[in-house]
Order: C-alpha cells, then sequence, then structure tokens
C-alpha cells in the first residue's frame, strides 16, 4: 500500500510523515515536486506534508496549488484516492480548491494570517507554535480519515503555522456544517468548544481546525497529527479506507461563488500614502514572476508595499517616518509608482493586523499619537512586451497575488 509523501521546496515535515505512516502499517513513497507526475497514478494514497512551501511567497501554498503535478492530484483525487493536507498541504489543498469541493474545484476559501485577540485587542498574530487540543465535530460526517475515531476522543496534537485562520462566506459555512465537512474542532482539555485564544489558536471561524471535502477523501488539517503517536488513528484510517476499497461518488457542494468586479483604489485627501520597496532583490516578485511564465503568462513583476495613513498632521506623518516601523531604511526605500502602468494592483487583508499592530507599536512604544489608521496592502506592479495582454483577468483568474475570502483586491492608480 503505497502512500505518495509530497514534498515541494520548503517543506520539512517529510521525515515525522514518513514515520507516521509507516506506524500505520503502510508503505512511504517519498515525491518531489520535479519528478514526473505520471508517477502518482500508481500511488494508493497521498500526504501533502508541512513546511514552508516556495518560503510561503506570495501566500501560503499559493505557488505550490499552481505546480503541474497537483493536477495529477487533482485527477487522482476523482478516482476516490484519499489524500491529506497537513498544515502547508492543507493551504495547498485550499487554494487548489479540492476542499470543500466545489463545482470545477472553484476556490471557495481560504487559510490565512493568525489572529490572536484578547478582550479585542490584538496580542499576537503569524506563526504560533504550540499543543492544542481538536475533536471530531458534532455534526461530521464519517470519511476516510475518521474511521479510527469516536465522537468523543480529543486528539492533543501539535500546531505550527503562520496562516491557519480558516476564513469563508456564511453561505459557504451553513452548508460546510450541514454536510459535516468541518471535521475537526479545536477545543479545551475537557472536549469545550471554546471560540477564544489559547484555545483556538489562530482565530479559525468557528474552531475549525480541518475541513474534508463531500465525498470524504479529501482533507486540509492545521495542526500536525504525524508529529505524535496521538494522532495515528487519522492514518490507520486512511490505511483502512484504501482497504476497504469502496468509493463513495457524490455531487459537488450547492455553494457557487459570486464574481464581482474590480473596484479601483481611491483615497481621502486625509490620507496619506508610503509606498516602500526593496533595495535588494524581492524573491517574491520573483517567485511570482516565474510562476506565471510556468503558466505562460511572461511578464515582469515588482512588488511593493503600501501603507495608507490617516493622521492629523504632516509633522505627525514625518515622526511616522522617521520611527522606523513601517520600513527599514538600511534596506527599503520610499518610492512612486509608475504613473503609466494601469497594470497596477493593490492587494489588503480583508481584516488588517499588520496595520493595527504597527498603529499600536506607534502610539505604545514610540508616544507618536494623532494617528487616526493605518491600513497596510501590497503593490503588485506588471510589466508585459505586448501592451493589448488582458493581463488582468490572466493573472487574477490564478488566484496569485490574492485570495478573494481573504483579502480585498483593487486596481491602483496614481
Amino acid at each position: 500500500m503505497n502512500i505518495a509523501i509530497v514534498q515541494f521546496p520548503g517543506s520539512n515535515c517529510e521525515r515525522e510523515t514518513i514515520e507516521a505512516v509507516k506506524r500505520a502499517g503502510m508503505q512511504p513513497i517519498p515525491f518531489l515536486w520535479n519528478e514526473a507526475p505520471e508517477k502518482l497514478r500508481d500511488m494508493q494514497g497521498y500526504i501533502i506534508v508541512g513546511g514552508f512551501s516556495y518560503e510561503d511567497r506570495s501566500r501560503a501554498g499559493i505557488i505550490a496549488a499552481l505546480d503541474p503535478i497537483m493536477q495529477e492530484i487533482k485527477a487522482q483525487s476523482e478516482q476516490g484516492k484519499p489524500i491529506l493536507g497537513i498544515c502547508n498541504g492543507a493551504q495547498i489543498l485550499v487554494e487548489t480548491g479540492l476542499v470543500p469541493g466545489l463545482e470545477n474545484n472553484k476556490l471557495a476559501m481560504a487559510l490565512t494570517e493568525n489572529r490572536r485577540m484578547v478582550h479585542g485587542k490584538l496580542v499576537g498574530r503569524g506563526f504560533y507554535n504550540a499543543w492544542v487540543y481538536v475533536r471530531l465535530a458534532k455534526q461530521y460526517q464519517r470519511n476516510a480519515f475518521t474511521r479510527h475515531l469516536k465522537p468523543n476522543d480529543l486528539l492533543h496534537i501539535p500546531v505550527a503555522h503562520g496562516e491557519g485562520r480558516f476564513v469563508m462566506s456564511h453561505a459557504l459555512l451553513k452548508e460546510v456544517e450541514i454536510q459535516g465537512l468541518n471535521v475537526f474542532q479545536y477545543c479545551d482539555a475537557q472536549g469545550n468548544i471554546v471560540n477564544h485564544f489559547p484555545i483556538n489558536p489562530n482565530g479559525s471561524i468557528n474552531n475549525i481546525a480541518a475541513i474534508s471535502n463531500k465525498t470524504g477523501n479529501v482533507m486540509a488539517i492545521m495542526p500536525h497529527p504525524e508529529r505524535t503517536s496521538n494522532g495515528d488513528a487519522i492514518f490507520t484510517s486512511m490505511r483502512d479506507y484504501i482497504e476497504a476499497g469502496k468509493v463513495q461518488v457524490t455531487p459537488p457542494l450547492n455553494y457557487y461563488p459570486r464574481r464581482t468586479s474590480m473596484p479601483i483604489y481611491k483615497k481621502s485627501d486625509t490620507q496619506k500614502e508610503c509606498i516602500v520597496q526593496l533595495m535588494v532583490t524581492d524573491n517574491h516578485a520573483l517567485t511570482v514572476q516565474n510562476a506565471l511564465k510556468n503558466l505562460g503568462i511572461d511578464v515582469e513583476v515588482k512588488r511593493q508595499f503600501h501603507w495608507e495613513i490617516t493622521c492629523d498632521s504632516e509633522e505627525t506623518l514625518e515622526k511616522i517616518k522617521k520611527s522606523g516601523v513601517l520600513y527599514n531604511d538600511r534596506k527599503e526605500c520610499l518610492v512612486t509608482p509608475d504613473k503609466h502602468n494601469k497594470n497596477i494592483f493593490l492587494v489588503r487583508a480583508k481584516e488588517d493586523g499588520v496595520g493595527q499592530q504597527k498603529q499600536q507599536v506607534l502610539q505604545d512604544h514610540f508616544n507618536v499619537q494623532g494617528i487616526s489608521k493605518i491600513q497596510y496592502g501590497v503593490l503588485w506592479e506588471f510589466k508585459t512586451k505586448d501592451p493589448k495582454t488582458d493581463l488582468i483577468n490572466q493573472i487574477l483568474s490564478t488566484n496569485i497575488i490574492c485570495n478573494p475570502y481573504a483579502h480585498d483586491c483593487y486596481q491602483y492608480k496614481t
């Protein structure tokens, strides 16, 4: 019973995953991203391991999700073979649309930046490493990974991620819960679902720790069951599912995402902009550029950091710039976007923890008063040799610079 251990550049959990697969009585087969995708067809199951594929450039999981081997894994999922994505592997599955499994694997949700809130104040964001408890949701769907678990079982397993917060529309969440696809939820040591930090380590909607597709053969889980024998039931369940050899064919979910037009970025006269660019080579931009070229979109990509500041005076703005909180003048500099380029997009998180945290730092540690709001975003600038190329639809259809469930995207005009 061969299980492909799928690894991308930056994966770092292959050893633990291999050992967990062995404990479950299966044969792990390491599989690298640059091997022939056809080799995957001989496998009985697949695990996309954790880590930081492509250094989480652009955002966690998106570059790997656009890799050709994911097209083969999609094809194998349609045959009912089990596919487990752990941590970064979960992020990849979400970005490919394999979970929760809409028609044509349309993107339906996001795994976005952690938010640790206490009494309404942001106390932390980004990477978090701890042990947590998870349990099966009350209306969970029995699937390929839950056969050896009972409703009251608790798993004490580690989390280690920076972008593990499930977000989705309320309409999709309702269908996910009705279908029982929210397989695991974060809970306390007694199994109670408590929706605050540290029980919910990342602010995930409804404490969701893992989601499956409707067929039940694909699951994205953010905690790491492979790092401890406490999670072995997930892998032995996978083994029994393969041995049973029964594939249930189900229609996709009813939810269908709405298309929205892209707004144009506008700011008021009271809002100031600081646009920051790295002085050294921007590897994030290069990775996006190379990924687009592999998809047949030949463009030059530039990335800049966008700060929108609402404050009471120019004097306050100068204090903010001199503080070094928004940018480091030893490796970054202020720039002006190309006025002649129409293919510039501003991407902002729907819940801007970065801007909120920077404002708190300026006020609490640098005593800079008079700040009403700071908002953070990323400017993506694209240039092509053929000015007639329809860059907007081509690039945005890949979702490479933003996930519409976690981000807002604007056409930027100077």
